[in-house]
């Protein structure tokens, strides 16, 4: 197994007209659940030249040589980098027929900002309910909007106000679990809107995976809440988030067995997370954009307790 760095990046890209103005977006989410937007757009381009543009960005962003699970929704890109490729450079950037090769110059760029890393490329099914893949659509379509100098639309703009207005209590959550280790560490910032007071609580735990970690940070976060109050937790973690908010439901009608039938993992986790959350009345959000300001303290101090 690589001792490099793993990354999880999910693209999107865009243009409206197709050619016309056009955006991208990039998400990239380290196995200890942070996570850094890229967007960018271009006055006149087209929908694959914006796909090709976010997987070449998010690549390039990557300080270190890396392990990279790259998920995109284009299959244009996902075909063309896994099977087309070879053959074009064989044949000197010509495809069937002997034609060019379209977006020869962006395809070159791809090749060469993949070859620093190991790339496993994913497709997934746009607009199906992958929280990371609505959330790079957004990026990409906010970076169009404004290049193109178009205004949102006022249900886009109503649910950026609902999603930028908290709850009394905001709940921050960051975990560390360093390679080949089965303890683990978290930290949690509790948020009190209305006091303008933070609370910051860590610890470690034994943890099979960063993912089951996140769950235990998630619940010992929420046994700090005080009673009574409304709180919001936002995550970093696609995992947590859908988990909680999407996968539990299907667990629960099909007596914790998972569509594939099999047990669900960290059920005994999910239900005491479920059972302290549905008891305290929590919702829950996914982080977008920028992180948090405390998000740089709680890491620390994520990294500081699992090493303890």
């Amino acid at each position: 197994m690589s001792d490099r760095p793993h990354f999880t990046i999910y693209t999107d890209g865009g243009s409206k007209p197709n050619p016309g103005p056009g955006g991208w977006g990039a998400i990239l989410i380290t196995d200890d659940g942070r996570t850094r937007a890229l967007s960018g757009g271009e006055p006149h381009t087209t929908n694959n030249r914006m796909e090709l543009t976010a997987a070449i960005e998010a690549l390039r962003a990557l300080e270190a040589s890396s392990d990279v699970t790259l998920w995109t929704d284009s299959q244009y890109l996902k075909n063309g980098i896994t099977s087309w490729l070879p053959a074009w450079i064989r044949n000197d950037w010509r495809r069937k027929g002997n034609l060019p090769v379209e977006n020869e110059d962006l395809w070159r760029a791809l090749d060469v900002a993949r070859r620093r890393h190991t790339v496993e490329w994913k497709w997934t099914r746009g607009h199906a309910g992958n929280t990371y893949n609505e959330r790079v659509d957004q990026l990409a379509t906010r970076a169009r909007q404004r290049v193109s100098g178009e205004q949102p639309t006022a249900s886009a703009r109503a649910a950026r106000q609902e999603t930028a207005t908290p709850p009394r209590i905001e709940v921050v959550l960051r975990i560390a679990q360093p390679y080949g280790s089965k303890i683990g560490g978290w930290a949690a910032a509790i948020i009190d809107h209305e006091s303008d007071t933070t609370t910051i609580h860590s610890g470690s735990a034994p943890a099979q995976s960063s993912n089951h970690l996140s769950l235990i940070a998630a619940l010992e976060a929420l046994r700090h809440l005080p009673d009574g109050l409304p709180a919001r937790v936002t995550t970093p973690d696609s995992y947590l988030h859908t988990g909680i908010t999407q996968w539990i439901l299907g667990w629960r009608k099909r007596s914790w067995q998972t569509k594939d039938g099999g047990p669900v993992k960290y059920r005994t986790d999910w239900e005491a997370l479920a059972a302290e959350a549905d008891r305290r009345g929590v919702t829950w959000a996914l982080e977008s954009g920028d992180p948090p300001a405390v998000a740089a303290q709680l890491a620390e101090l994520a990294q500081s307790a699992a090493k303890q």
